[in-house]
């Protein structure tokens, strides 16, 4: 059983006057540990990023960034068929436009985690994933990755010497494989069972899978997606427990 643990939340998913979710990012931010912020193609803009940032500074969060596929209309959950090379390019320019805005503020970018379809791409596509990670290596070579254990991202991470912080999705479900079912709109969620979840895993290394089967889960953060209705609720919960279960809340 794990002692202490990361909850990480996505931040900053709106552009300009639009917002996704409920609009709960500074509530939220205080309860996290780790913060992954949209960088402009699947949400965000500058303002909005340098904003996150600031106030993931002033609660001592450690900013990461957000890459997605370039679907605004979209929110990133829509796969693009693009090249390898083209999607690494993607990604190496929000991780640029972020760096910059967070070096601004002084600070240095903490951790790697991809978006929505994207994220499901990287950990299904070996070439797209091995093309990131050799692209990683060069440019942000001690950036942990943020990723789900066992999948084409991990293991191409491992093999560039990269580090990865595998993840446990608290508001999303599992399949057999241990991988999650990938949905395009989330239903709300009862946060204490949510908690109980985060709990079991935490404990017992296990997630219940929509089967009702029994699945193995290692990790060493927690993702609760902003966008989720009544995230808020959740992240709330899921901390309460964890604090009063005795774990300790903290980035990798």
């Amino acid at each position: 059983m794990t002692t202490t643990i990361d909850i990480n939340a996505d931040m900053g998913e709106g552009f300009g006057a639009w917002q996704i979710g409920d609009g709960v990012d500074s509530q939220i931010m205080p309860l996290i540990s780790s913060a992954n912020v949209a960088a402009g193609f699947h949400a965000g803009d500058p303002t909005t990023m340098a904003d996150i940032i600031r106030q993931a500074a002033e609660h001592g969060v450690a900013v990461g960034v957000h890459p997605g596929f370039r679907d605004l209309v979209g929110f990133g959950r829509r796969h693009i068929d693009a090249s390898a090379g083209e999607l690494v390019n993607d990604a190496l320019y929000q991780l640029g436009a972020l760096r910059e805005l967070a070096a601004r503020e002084g600070l240095s970018l903490h951790h790697f985690k991809l978006h929505g379809a994207l994220f499901m791409h990287a950990a299904h596509d070996d070439e797209f994933a091995h093309a990131l990670c050799r692209a990683l290596e060069q440019v942000a070579p001690s950036l942990p990755i943020y990723c789900l254990a066992g999948t084409a991202i991990d293991r191409a991470a491992s093999e560039a010497g990269l580090r990865c912080v595998h993840e446990f999705y608290a508001d999303r479900d599992y399949n057999d494989e241990g991988s999650i079912v990938f949905v395009r709109k989330v239903k709300p969620l009862d946060p204490q069972a949510v908690a109980q979840k985060v709990l079991r895993a935490c404990r017992e290394g296990v997630v219940e899978a929509v089967s009702g089967r029994l699945v193995p889960v290692s990790f060493q953060s927690i993702c609760i997606h902003s966008d989720t209705p009544g995230a808020l609720s959740l992240v709330q919960s899921v901390r309460s427990a964890l604090d009063q279960a005795g774990f300790a809340v903290k980035a990798p």
